[in-house]
């Protein structure tokens, strides 16, 4: 089964992703592609709502490690899944960048997330720095070091430097690193990476290529219908 995840960063308030996942519900999805929307914690209660009775799943963008505490700013697995919340990502870049999680704070959420039974989207990817230097595989070896294979996790391939650039790895670049990946854990595995409708379908056709996280493109109904779509063309 293919999996097709659509990260919406900090776009869509309540109001706006309501509307989103109701026009969604009437696209044209293939059966056979599992579809994954991640809205902000804000747009949680309204997306699980309007898409109530449908295939297509709610992720969260992040989860902590503890089912509770002093943990100001953070959200917890029990808090997700009281709203129906179905995974998660975990790991994403832009938490690595922007707010210094590390591969042990990744890992832990990993952990402590499929362990209280959620799914997980772990997120792995090197910088344009480190593909420069051909350290792209230490990089991805160090990243998924700590985590082992478990029947709710996903990990998704995404260099930083594809990242909302516009920029995209080569069908070639991306199942070169998928299969590094695939040779130290057995788990589905996502590209991420400008993916976009005019690439999708060539980048999902890579024997390695499991489906897709999409940031900028799963903002409109049609342009993410349109990646689902490409996964079985």
């Amino acid at each position: 089964m293919t999996l097709i995840a659509g990260n919406w960063k900090m776009y869509k308030g309540p109001a706006e992703a309501a509307a989103f996942c109701r026009e969604l519900r009437q696209a044209d999805l293939p059966a056979d592609v599992d579809v994954v929307v991640c809205p902000s914690f804000t747009s949680l209660a309204e997306a699980v709502q309007a898409l109530a009775g449908t295939e297509i799943g709610v992720f969260a963008q992040n989860c902590h490690w503890a089912a509770e505490g002093a943990f100001t700013g953070e959200v917890s697995a029990p808090m997700l899944q009281e709203l129906g919340v179905y995974g998660t990502l975990v790991g994403h870049s832009e938490r690595r960048q922007w707010f210094g999680e590390t591969d042990e704070l990744v890992a832990r959420r990993v952990h402590a997330c499929l362990e209280a039974g959620l799914h997980v989207i772990a997120c792995v990817g090197e910088t344009e720095e480190e593909r420069e230097a051909g350290a792209t595989h230490k990089v991805l070896r160090r990243q998924v070091a700590s985590l082992e294979a478990d029947d709710n996790l996903v990990i998704a391939y995404e260099p930083i430097w594809a990242i909302g650039t516009g920029r995209t790895a080569t069908p070639e670049m991306a199942e070169e690193a998928h299969q590094s990946i695939k040779e130290l854990i057995d788990v589905p595995m996502l590209y991420g990476g400008s993916v976009k409708p005019e690439n999708a379908a060539e980048l999902l056709a890579q024997p390695s290529i499991d489906g897709a996280l999409v940031g900028g493109a799963s903002l409109d109904v049609a342009s993410f219908a349109a990646i689902c779509g490409a996964a079985v063309s």
